[in-house]
């Protein structure tokens, strides 16, 4: 292919790719052509995700695998730089956030109204398939325009770049039913479980119980709005919390046996951590016995729309999440960084 032949006027530019376990690369990538349904995004922000981590650190995440490179990236905002051809989706100069899910099959099969659980769903920066979908840690980068979303008046990029992870947390919240009035317990302090701890302020519940193995993290989510933490350690201690909702954040089964343990009779208990691929042992008997209703929570599905208008408004406070904002010329620092949960809480790469 010659210079430029099937590309857009930049040719390169700069993109966060895994080769494999440990290899980790800020190099050029191509900027491919854009599809009359695709806009080209000048991205501003990127948020690094546990997946991103997993990847880097494993070379996979739970049963997605590396084959090959593969450019990370699904929590991201930016600008459009050049609107879709065909007129679908924002136009130029428009700042977007980035709902990051597709379809590989829009007619395979999945419960009414929950795309997310399509067994076709494809998601940016991901290796469960293969060929694998690139993410989007470029400075540009194509995508379909109808995974644009833009940004109401007044939100800025840097606040906006939260709002897919937020969304995860609205989604799991959302699971959960009306959680107005009731106590709610918080299990595992990351990224995710502080926005947990933030939509369930922001939906009413009466008071907001946390719980990690990292006392700093735990700190995050008293500054949030947080009314207690117990120390996770604490067997006792996470048993009387008693919470009518419990969310399950930490993606362990130590924590998922805290969420069993730290729910009431009758409670509900959402599982929003991914826990290790195989079997894992948790206190089933207590979960049945006290008629404890599991609830899975995967992604979400249009809740991007509703995170953004209440980051615009004010309602969602999410003062103090992101605590590092790292350029991405120096994005293995950014990732050392978001390993260290006692150090970090949402970090940032800006393009």
């Amino acid at each position: 292919m010659s210079a430029g032949e099937g590309l857009v006027d930049v040719v390169e530019d700069l993109a966060v790719v895994v080769h494999g376990a440990g290899d980790l690369r800020v190099e050029p990538r191509p900027v491919r052509a854009p599809a009359a349904d695709e806009a080209v995004v000048r991205v501003a922000y990127g948020g690094v995700c546990g997946s991103d981590l997993h990847y880097v650190a494993e070379g996979r995440v739970g049963e997605s695998v590396l084959r090959e490179p593969m450019v990370l990236g699904h929590e991201v905002v930016g600008t459009v730089e050049r609107a879709a051809a065909d007129g679908s989706g924002p136009g130029a100069g428009t700042p977007v956030a980035v709902h990051p899910a597709g379809t590989s099959d829009p007619s395979a099969p999945h419960p009414p109204g929950r795309p997310n659980l399509s067994p076709a769903v494809t998601y940016l920066g991901s290796a469960a398939r293969h060929p694998h979908v690139d993410g989007a840690f470029a400075r540009r980068v194509v995508l379909p325009s109808s995974m644009l979303r833009p940004l109401p008046a007044g939100l800025d990029l840097e606040r906006a770049a939260l709002a897919e992870p937020a969304a995860v947390a609205w989604h799991a919240v959302a699971r959960a039913g009306d959680v107005a009035g009731k106590r709610a317990l918080v299990v595992g302090c990351g990224p995710i479980g502080l926005l947990c701890v933030a939509v369930l302020l922001r939906a009413g519940a009466r008071e907001v119980v946390v719980t990690d193995v990292q006392e700093a993290a735990a700190q995050r989510a008293l500054a949030l709005g947080a009314a207690r933490a117990v120390p996770a350690r604490d067997a006792g201690a996470v048993a009387a919390v008693g919470a009518d909702v419990v969310l399950e954040s930490s993606g362990a089964p130590a924590g998922f046996a805290s969420a069993v343990a730290g729910a009431a009779r009758g409670g509900v208990l959402v599982m929003v951590g991914l826990q290790p691929p195989g079997a894992v042992a948790v206190p089933l008997a207590r979960a049945i016995s006290a008629e404890l209703d599991l609830r899975g929570s995967f992604r979400f599905v249009e809740e991007i729309t509703d995170v953004l208008a209440a980051l615009a408004d004010g309602s969602l406070a999410v003062d103090g999440i992101v605590t590092h904002t790292v350029d991405v010329a120096d994005a293995h620092r950014a990732f050392e960084v978001a390993r260290d949960s006692a150090a970090s809480g949402k970090v940032l790469l800006r393009f």
